[in-house]
């Protein structure tokens, strides 16, 4: 089953934001603003509006960050349980296949000592390789 293809504008706007701001250009260019920042200190006199100034900017950029980050996460998640979704189905063959064959060496080994003739191993029925 395939993930629900989202085309709305969130959807389009996170993705390149999130592609955006992953990137190390994005980190150097949020370093440039807060070098010039502390570098306006002295031109503005160290004033009281000064400092809420990246206050502000970086509480507004972080809230909106949680929104972009969890719509990411959202949409990681699904795509892991869908292809969890696809693999359990072969998991669940494959522990068939080994409980069958421990019961197989069990039976084998029975009273401690290897009997003349042994019964023949469990079919290797291939696992499908979906």
């Amino acid at each position: 089953m395939a993930p629900a293809k989202s085309n709305s504008w969130f959807t389009r706007f996170a993705k390149t934001t999130a592609h955006a701001t992953g990137q190390p250009s994005a980190f150097a260019l949020a370093a440039c603003v807060v070098a010039a920042w502390a570098i306006s200190g002295p031109i503005f006199h160290w004033s009281d509006t000064w400092q809420p100034v990246i206050n502000t900017g970086t509480t507004i950029v972080t809230f909106l960050m949680v929104f972009l980050i969890q719509s990411t996460q959202n949409r990681d998640a699904e795509a892991v349980n869908i292809k969890l979704d696809e693999r359990a189905p072969k998991a669940d063959e494959a522990t068939r296949a080994c409980r069958r064959l421990v019961n197989w060496w069990k039976s084998r080994n029975a009273g401690g000592a290897v009997r003349a003739k042994s019964p023949a191993p469990p079919s290797r029925r291939r696992l499908s390789s979906r």
